[in-house]
């Protein structure tokens, strides 16, 4: 489409199918005025909507005429080449409601889609954007995993299952799919559908294998391996960056007791902070060394065992005792940092926090591992049991989840 005037921008005729710096869709959303004050325009919309931009940013985020490439959406301006010398040369609102800038002193021509722009002033290009809200919980809140069938998933997905499903996870932490089919090969077919594995000393898929029947287990590289009872905890904390999402995949079966476990981080962080505001100090604060003690391997990585990161960064729990190896710490903190970290253990540990769930065949759960603390329960009596394991970075899930959610709400199309 045309402008009205007849203007086409850089040879190409636009308007309401303005190229944006992605390859997301947006709904039209016509501009009401702009308003040019030095280095920055505001523009404004009817319901009273305001969005300050800068010159350079608008600069760069030109497609097709010297900002952003067409055919990859990518950004071209290396930031030392940023000139001084560029400015506004005009600014307006077209006829239908797009912003149109003339820049000087290369005498550019670019067009800004509204709806873009209007995604920008919505906060809606930030990196928690489509991103359910995190929804902390009690055992007494819920019960049992958030359940989706998963019987199609494999066979084109007709209701849909694999999104709610992991839409549900990163609201709270653990959803399941029941009713999958049982073949050695499932969870990878399935995670694969959401995202690129993350490779570990454990392969990029593995297995946690137990048979009550079996006096001791012998070489083997994790306590889970076992038929131990294993504490609330998260995997790999002796990693810079643990892996995000950790799904487990029920082959087999055969056991009585062994029941999972799972308690909300964030929960037993409120009520910690809460509670306790030494101990979450503690916490939050000291640090201390966590070591794979594996033949062959020396992986280890120094942090706090509640890591806030930066600002916007997701919970993660470095909470695995078979693998805490040294406090990293002044010696006047470790009292606190030992007394702190029992009081937080005990409440993961209690039945306040703690959701405990039997293992179908069949069962896909995945769950955030940095804010999950999960364990099981020591085997009774029964045979063998067999899970399979895939890790999935939370980055992975998040572009699966927004493209998801994007798509279903707004109907855009496809994701670059």
């Amino acid at each position: 489409m045309a402008y009205a005037d007849g203007v086409s921008l850089n040879g190409r005729s636009v308007g309401m199918e303005l190229p944006t710096p992605d390859f997301y869709s947006y709904e039209w959303a016509p501009i009401a005025s702009v308003e040019v004050d030095g280095r920055f325009a505001t523009l404004r919309w009817a319901d009273g909507l305001e969005l300050v931009a800068f010159d350079w940013w608008l600069r760069e985020n030109a497609v097709d005429a010297g900002g952003v490439d067409l055919a990859t959406r990518e950004m071209l301006l290396d930031p030392a080449d940023h000139d001084d010398a560029t400015a506004f040369g005009s600014v307006e609102v077209t006829g239908d409601g797009s912003l149109r800038i003339r820049w000087s002193p290369d005498d550019a021509l670019a067009e800004y889609h509204p709806g873009w722009l209007r995604h920008v002033a919505d906060r809606q290009h930030l990196a928690s954007s489509w991103i359910p809200e995190p929804v902390a919980w009690t055992a007494t809140e819920l019960r049992e995993p958030p359940t989706h069938d998963g019987s199609k998933i494999l066979d084109g997905d007709p209701d849909g299952a694999l999104g709610t499903w992991v839409l549900d996870m990163l609201r709270y932490g653990i959803a399941r799919l029941r009713g999958c089919p049982t073949e050695m090969d499932t969870n990878r077919l399935v995670t694969e559908r959401i995202g690129a594995p993350r490779d570990t000393n454990f392969g990029i898929i593995w297995d946690v294998k137990a048979d009550v029947t079996m006096a001791g287990v012998a070489d083997t590289n994790s306590t889970a391996n076992t038929n131990l009872r294993l504490g609330p905890h998260t995997d790999l904390p002796t990693r810079e960056t643990p892996p995000g999402f950790q799904f487990l995949h029920c082959v087999v079966n055969e056991t009585e007791g062994g029941l999972s476990t799972m308690a909300d981080g964030h929960a037993v962080v409120d009520a910690l902070r809460t509670a306790h505001p030494e101990h979450y100090d503690a916490l939050t604060t000291l640090n201390w060394v966590f070591f794979n003690r594996g033949p062959g391997i020396d992986h280890r990585w120094s942090g706090p065992m509640i890591d806030l990161g930066v600002e916007g960064s997701p919970l993660t729990l470095r909470a695995f005792y078979p693998v805490r190896g040294f406090p990293d710490m002044d010696p006047a903190d470790m009292p606190r940092a030992y007394e702190a970290m029992r009081v937080f253990s005990r409440l993961a540990a209690s039945d306040e926090f703690q959701m405990r769930y039997p293992f179908e065949p069949g069962d896909i759960v995945g769950f955030d591992n940095r804010r999950i603390l999960h364990g099981r329960d020591a085997f009774t009596s029964g045979g063998a049991r067999h899970l399979r394991g895939v890790y999935i970075d939370h980055d992975e899930v998040r572009s699966f989840a927004r493209v998801h959610a994007r798509t279903s709400v707004v109907g855009s199309g496809t994701h670059h």
